[in-house]
């Protein structure tokens, strides 16, 4: 038997993976005559001096800055802490 159809993949159930581009258009179509308004909007919060809506601007604009993590290794970690190990030596 073909025991294939057990590795899940793609599912079935009509609600994985991306919306169809036909609802994906009609949301645009129906949204961008208010596209004038949310620029309106959003200027003046910028205007009035809303970081949140600097931080729009810049992150849509420039785009969001790369995140980076300092990493500070200051001793070897033991993988399982809780575990002393026992050497196989008999003290000869």
């Amino acid at each position: 038997m073909d025991k294939r159809k057990f590795n899940g993949g793609h599912s079935t159930k009509g609600y994985a993976g991306r919306k169809p581009k036909a609802e994906e258009q009609k949301l645009i179509e129906k949204l961008t005559p208010l596209e004038p308004k949310a620029f309106d909007s959003l200027e003046k919060a910028i205007d009035d001096g809303e970081s949140w809506a600097i931080k729009l601007y810049f992150d849509y604009t420039y785009g969001k800055p790369k995140e980076t993590k300092d990493i500070n290794v200051n001793k070897e970690q033991p993988l399982f802490p809780d575990i002393t190990y026992v050497s196989e030596d008999n003290g000869s």
